[in-house]
């Protein structure tokens, strides 16, 4: 081997060398930031707040504000009470906003049950909400629904709706129905 080559390999050597604790360090921190992130009382207080502006903004009737909360990939898919099911959020908008159209007043209340679940960048959460509205042939409509949203953290740290699942429960079967 030539002289040259000999202070190459150990130029690379040396600074490979510099460079390890660097990276280290590094890995810890973001393996540190990310035990910290996943602290169950930080996600709860965190996902407590977030639904409840979630709550505000869709009871604001503008599908703009409620739209910040949802990812905008053209694929995701959202289920509703009607219709069934939406693919992106182009397309819940446009149905949401056929639908309101139809109400003189509509609010969405969240019950008491919120349950939130973490798995990295992945949170789901589930809660009972009660929906009172009357529609613009003076009709009231009252109805306890569940609601299931999957949050993804995207981007630079904010968690969006990439599935929706809205239902509703159905009717108490009649006392004379067959078991």
């Amino acid at each position: 081997m030539t002289v040259r080559l000999l202070r190459s390999c150990l130029f690379l050597l040396v600074a490979s060398m510099m460079f390890v604790p660097v990276f280290l360090e590094a890995q810890a921190k973001a393996d540190k930031a990310d035990k910290e992130e996943e602290d169950p009382a930080k996600t709860e207080a965190f996902f407590q707040a977030k639904i409840k502006t979630y709550y505000d903004d869709w009871n604001t009737l503008n599908l703009d504000k409620a739209g910040v909360y949802y990812a905008k990939d053209p694929d995701l898919v959202f289920y509703d009470i009607m219709p069934l099911k939406y693919t992106g959020w182009e397309a819940y908008k446009a149905g949401v906003k056929k639908l309101l159209e139809g109400f003189t007043s509509f609010r969405l209340i969240p019950q008491n049950d919120l349950k939130i679940s973490r798995r990295g960048k992945v949170v789901w959460t589930t809660i009972g909400c009660h929906f009172s509205g009357v529609l613009k042939d003076g009709t009231k409509s009252e109805l306890e629904a569940r609601h299931t949203a999957i949050w993804e953290k995207r981007g630079k740290g904010d968690w969006l709706i990439v599935h929706e699942h809205v239902s509703v429960a159905l009717p108490d079967a009649p006392a004379n129905a067959p078991k």
